[in-house]
């Protein structure tokens, strides 16, 4: 099984692949188990293969359901005493800032399936009488951008990069990969069925604590079903994994504070069209109450800002000031999506047009940035739509 998922498929390390293997083989375990740990691939940009992790264990773990745009209700139905292993692809469109509200009720159902006896209640019947339904199963959860921290505090994360000129795979088709795949995973179902009991009853001796180890215990648990290499190798991979998550999540928090530090920044400025990166700069380290100033070795520069942004899409560009001073810079509205994404307390919205600054133009040429709003939709003629003119 490890071997034909890295036929397939180029994940961010060895330690990976060994974890992807480890937790398709405890989806087909599940009712023995008293976590449901989330497998979370993400990815910064698309075509870093996510779609295509999820095709193979499509076809690789017990009773998959994939789905890529469905509501809490089918899901809360869909779960039962032998649940499905939920395979949700596209995940930013669900928890992004345009989503619904049924996303919160998504993300609380994933929440809770983490961990077995978590029902969701509801009013259910021609009676109304309230009704538990089961949330526990196995979800692998596939999106660019990081998905929420509750549903990645319990997931085995996957950061998907593009592949390298170098890295090849092989083509998935169906007609060949599919039966390869479905083979595997029987005799991987035939060999855990009859160790579902015993599987039931092990407490491994974890590497890590609290919620890192009731993720990460199932994948124990199969390693030490299988012995030889794999007990050691599945703890060095749980090492190796949840350190470099508390890495990303110390690294999160200081760019979440960049964001918001610099949201104060324009607000200080009365919310210019841009702020010239050295001002940017110098206005970071001024704070004594932040860490811009012991950032690095001699305190935050231009280039570790551009670094620290690059992951938001946001990097500065030639502009052209008032009195025709030209600098490098940062534009206020390049910031409006990542403060909406990861600061959506500060309640931005996109700017109006201000009159009297058709002068203040990028440098590079760029078309202005278009009017905040939205345009009328429907045929013409009718009340939404333009009207006919004669």
């Amino acid at each position: 099984m490890r071997a034909a998922i890295g036929k397939y498929v180029v994940l961010p390390s060895e330690e990976a692949l060994t974890a992807v293997t480890l937790w398709v083989a405890a989806t087909h375990i599940q009712t023995a188990l008293q976590h449901a740990p989330r497998l979370a691939v993400v990815s910064p940009t698309k075509g870093c293969g996510k779609s295509r992790v999820l095709d193979v264990l499509h076809e690789t773990v017990h009773q998959p359901m994939m789905t890529v745009n469905t509501s809490p209700a089918v899901i809360f139905r869909v779960i039962g005493k032998n649940p499905p292993t939920l395979l949700v692809d596209e995940a930013d469109t669900i928890f992004g800032p345009k989503a619904s509200g049924d996303s919160e009720i998504l993300r609380g159902l994933l929440n809770a399936g983490h961990q077995r006896n978590r029902p969701a209640w509801r009013i259910s019947d021609p009676e109304h009488k309230p009704t538990p339904f089961p949330t526990f199963a196995m979800a692998a959860i596939a999106g660019i951008g990081d998905l929420p921290d509750t549903i990645m505090d319990r997931a085995i994360v996957l950061r998907m990069q593009k592949r390298k000129p170098g890295e090849k795979v092989s083509p998935f088709r169906s007609r060949y990969s599919v039966p390869e795949l479905n083979a595997l995973r029987d005799r991987l179902a035939s060999w855990l069925s009859p160790l579902r009991g015993q599987a039931a009853r092990m407490v491994p001796q974890m590497p890590v604590e609290d919620r890192a180890a009731d993720t990460w215990e199932p994948l124990v648990i199969i390693a030490d079903l299988a012995g030889g290499h794999w007990p050691a190798q599945a703890r060095a991979a749980c090492l190796a994994m949840t350190r470099h998550e508390a890495a990303q999540d110390e690294q999160s928090s200081l760019k979440t504070r960049l964001l918001r530090d610099i949201h104060r920044i324009f607000a200080q400025a009365d919310n210019p069209e841009a702020l010239a990166t050295q001002d940017l700069v110098a206005a970071l380290i001024q704070d004594a109450e932040a860490p811009w100033a012991e950032h690095g070795t001699k305190g935050l520069n231009a280039y570790h800002l551009s670094n620290l942004l690059r992951d938001f899409n946001i990097s500065p560009a030639n502009y052209r000031f008032d009195k025709g001073t030209q600098a490098k810079a940062y534009m206020r509205n390049r910031f409006l999506d990542a403060w909406a994404r990861n600061c959506p307390d500060l309640v931005e919205a996109a700017p109006e047009p201000e009159h009297g600054t058709a002068h203040a133009r990028m440098a590079q040429g760029k078309p202005p940035t278009a009017p905040a709003g939205t345009l009328p939709v429907g045929p013409p003629g009718s009340p939404a739509g333009p009207r006919r003119t004669l």
